[in-house]
């Protein structure tokens, strides 16, 4: 009987061949979009989670507070004394470790000079995560001061090979290390990856600053591991007031957070975790089981459609005995055989679409075949597609009547199976337009804060690193650059014009009150010209001038900062910065620093001889090509050790809105993939449809209607389920988008444009698909039809 039923099932599929198709496609496109986003909602549920101490990891937290003891805003950065006053005063913390953030070094040997990530962290950071040393090991690796440990991948590029511990290395042109340990390539789901490894001592050894311990400055990531039976929620409640004991003047408390949480739930308010990545992984995964919730639906509607062919062939073999679970076995095979075809196909999609996908979003994901989670990932797809796709036909058509069946009288005008169906397309499309209110939502808010002006001009302006010989011969460079005519202007600042680096609080001004000493302001040190190779706007007030010699202890401030302090007529005004008197000598215009969706917070600009980051403004008149290259040579020349690093500040702005970008890009990508396969579904539905039409359509031509009135006449009842599948979508829409905005504190609103544009266009779609059947057969001569009858 099984081999009966698969011959059966066999022949009607190659019979129906568009029917198949149709099929066939949109459950390969829907399962391989739905594989995929699963995938990367797996890569992002994953992170930080590979390693065998993961779920004891921790992260220290500060929780900042006002003078009335609520809290402002949680950072992840900690002081440098933290980890070690953590570890001697409680017991439960095992191991640690202080890490910094990435920072390219130069790495040197006679034959190699390249740029990699580096962290600086403490020896105990290998107690906390267990790397796969291909040489080396992890129990003094990094006990010396000047040892380095590299990936494979940084071992190839330096050496060649990867057996090269013991071999020694130029680092920043400071230090000689010995590379003590190679290891495996890391995952790029973790939050502190690097390329090298160095220790913390080194990083003490070669800067002043990181030495000197200091309860006020917050810089350092501070990573505990915790014994298997601590109670987190105790421990915490034992860390109020610790901050406090240490350092009266603080007001900020201290907290740890499980590390395996903090990529998908590290957005804080009021010191609670409120989501964070979770939201786009749930909305993703959302996505992948609506995409494939509609093209089970495909299979639905296209197999309840279809079986008016089939009657005689229910009635013949239910006259012959055969029972309704024959039927439903027969019909049953008949979906499984076209889901397993689907999932060869979208597997074999799927394998194309990979690197694509992780070119798109920089990362990498791989689908293993040798892992049985992914074999129970296709298998359950497998089924729950299968038996989601075909049982409501199964069913349906093994309760036919046989006499009925064999009379071609089954009814599909007033029947409950119509009804079905048209639930069927709603949902459908219901779910389409909720994709395109949600692309344009958040094209709308990309756009918005794109537009926010950022208070300087951004194009044209590159930045290079403030290294080796640039410190010694900085005035060189300025005085070379400004001479080739490739720059116009160029400064140099302790950090980036385009993210936020520094903070700081404690400001002293006349007219103060106690909760102005919890303020956090923005700072950047920098020397002359910064404002005019930036076009920082200058409100009122000048810029540092190397005419007053006094202005090496003078300080600007921001619009906003003025306003915080209530200063009137700041300019001339004395302030204590830093524990240091200096004198406001000008006002600016507010600057995007961090987020451009956050309400700018206040900056001051500090004069100061520090400097990391070096920023020039390329000359407007000349090629962008002559001059980028002509700065690469005079960098070169002067600091031959050091590969040039050119970035435009552009480019550095856009990568802000990374994570929403990526959310975009998915969006409009799997939203036209959902769309696709809907208007699939509704050319196979109203080709059925209209295929069964056509003796009516022939008689009404006959009778003297026109190719528009009849195409109207079959278009009708489809465009009343896409009407009534706006009307449901909209406000589910509305509600779902206008929840998504609420994460930004400044953003654009849904307003009714949206959706006159989302409908305007799945009704213009829809039209179109329906249009090219019911032209076709409003085409067809009468007589062609009606010969036979």
């Amino acid at each position: 009987m099984f081999r009966l039923n698969l011959k059966i099932a066999i022949r009607n599929l190659y019979k129906n061949k568009v029917y198949t198709f149709i099929n066939i496609g949109g459950l390969a496109i829907g399962l391989a979009s739905c594989l995929l986003l699963i995938l990367y909602a797996q890569y992002e549920w994953n992170y930080d989670k590979q390693y065998k101490n993961s779920k004891n990891l921790y992260q220290a937290m500060i929780n900042f507070k006002d003078g009335n003891g609520n809290i402002t805003r949680t950072i992840d950065l900690t002081q440098n004394v933290m980890l070690e006053s953590l570890k001697g005063d409680f017991s439960e913390v095992l191991d640690g470790s202080r890490v910094t953030n990435l920072y390219k070094r130069l790495i040197s040997t006679k034959e190699n000079s390249l740029k990699l990530n580096n962290r600086y962290v403490d020896a105990d950071f290998l107690k906390l995560f267990n790397f796969k040393f291909i040489s080396g090991n992890s129990i003094n690796a990094l006990n010396e001061p000047n040892s380095i440990i590299l990936t494979e991948s940084s071992a190839r590029k330096i050496f060649g090979k990867t057996d090269v511990v013991n071999q020694n290395i130029r680092f920043e042109n400071q230090a000689e290390l010995k590379v003590t340990g190679v290891i495996k390539d890391l995952p790029t789901n973790i939050t502190y990856g690097f390329e090298t490894l160095t220790t913390f001592k080194l990083y003490e050894n070669l800067n002043v600053w990181p030495k000197k311990p200091n309860w006020g400055n917050h810089d350092y990531y501070t990573l505990l591991k915790l014994g298997d039976h601590t109670d987190i929620n105790a421990f915490n409640l034992k860390l109020k007031g610790y901050v406090g004991k240490h350092y009266p003047n603080a007001k900020e408390e201290v907290f740890i957070y499980p590390l395996t949480k903090l990529h998908l739930y590290g957005e804080f308010a009021n010191g609670k975790s409120n989501g964070g990545n979770i939201k786009q992984v749930q909305l993703l995964v959302g996505l992948s089981l609506g995409i494939l919730l509609i093209a089970c639906i495909n299979f639905m509607n296209l197999a309840t459609a279809s079986t008016q062919s089939r009657g005689k062939e229910i009635g013949v073999k239910k006259t012959m005995g055969a029972t309704r679970t024959d039927l439903i076995f027969q019909f049953m095979i008949e979906s499984f055989m076209l889901t397993f075809i689907s999932i060869l196909v979208s597997i074999i999609l799927l394998e194309f679409a990979l690197p694509k996908f992780n070119q798109l979003l920089d990362i990498e994901i791989v689908f293993n075949y040798l892992s049985p989670a992914n074999w129970i990932l296709i298998c359950g797809v497998f089924i729950a597609t299968g038996i989601i796709s075909g049982s409501y036909p199964s069913f349906y058509r093994s309760g036919f009547n046989a006499i009925k069946a064999l009379k071609k009288t089954l009814n599909f005008t007033n029947g409950y199976s119509l009804t079905f169906r048209q639930i069927l397309v709603i949902i459908q499309f219901s779910f389409s337009i909720i994709l395109i209110v949600a692309t344009i939502t958040i094209y709308k808010q990309i756009q918005f804060i794109n537009n926010k002006p950022i208070g300087y001009q951004s194009n044209g302006l590159i930045e290079i690193p403030h290294e080796g010989m640039l410190y010694q011969k900085f005035n060189l460079l300025k005085s070379k650059l400004l001479s080739s005519n490739a720059a116009i202007s160029v400064a140099q600042s302790s950090g980036s014009l385009s993210s936020k680096n520094s903070t700081t609080r404690g400001l002293i001004w006349d007219g103060m009150n106690e909760s102005d000493k919890l303020i956090d302001f923005d700072q950047i040190f920098t020397t002359y010209d910064f404002l005019k190779t930036s076009n920082i706007k200058l409100l009122y007030g000048r810029d540092f001038s190397e005419k007053f010699a006094s202005d090496t202890s003078a300080i600007l401030l921001s619009k906003t900062a003025l306003k915080l302090m209530r200063l009137n007529n700041p300019v001339g005004k004395t302030i204590s910065y830093q524990g240091d008197k200096r004198n406001v000598i000008g006002i600016f215009e507010d600057i995007i620093w961090d987020n451009p969706s956050k309400i700018v917070p206040p900056m001051v600009i500090a004069f100061a001889d520090i400097s990391d980051v070096i920023t020039i403004r390329l000359n407007p008149k000349e090629s962008l090509t002559k001059s980028v290259q002509t700065i690469s040579d005079v960098i070169k020349e002067i600091n031959p050790n050091f590969p040039v690093e050119i970035k435009f500040i552009d480019s550095l702005n856009e990568d802000k809105l990374k994570k929403e970008r990526i959310l975009s890009t998915l969006a409009n990508l799997f939203g036209g993939l959902a769309i696709f396969i809907s208007c699939l579904g509704l050319f196979g539905l109203s080709s059925f449809s209209t295929t069964q039409r056509m003796k009516e359509v022939s008689i009404r031509k006959i009778l003297g209607a026109s190719v528009n009135e009849l195409m109207i006449l079959l278009s009708k009842s489809f465009i009343k389920l896409i009407l009534l599948a706006i009307i449901i979508a909209l406000p589910i829409a509305y509600f779902i988008m206008d929840k998504w905005l609420q994460k930004f504190e400044l953003r654009t609103s849904v307003d009714y444009t949206i959706f006159i544009l989302s409908a305007i266009f799945i009704i213009a779609i829809a039209v179109i698909t329906i249009s090219l059947q019911t032209y076709r057969v409003a085409k067809i001569k009468a007589v062609d039809t009606l010969k036979y009858e």
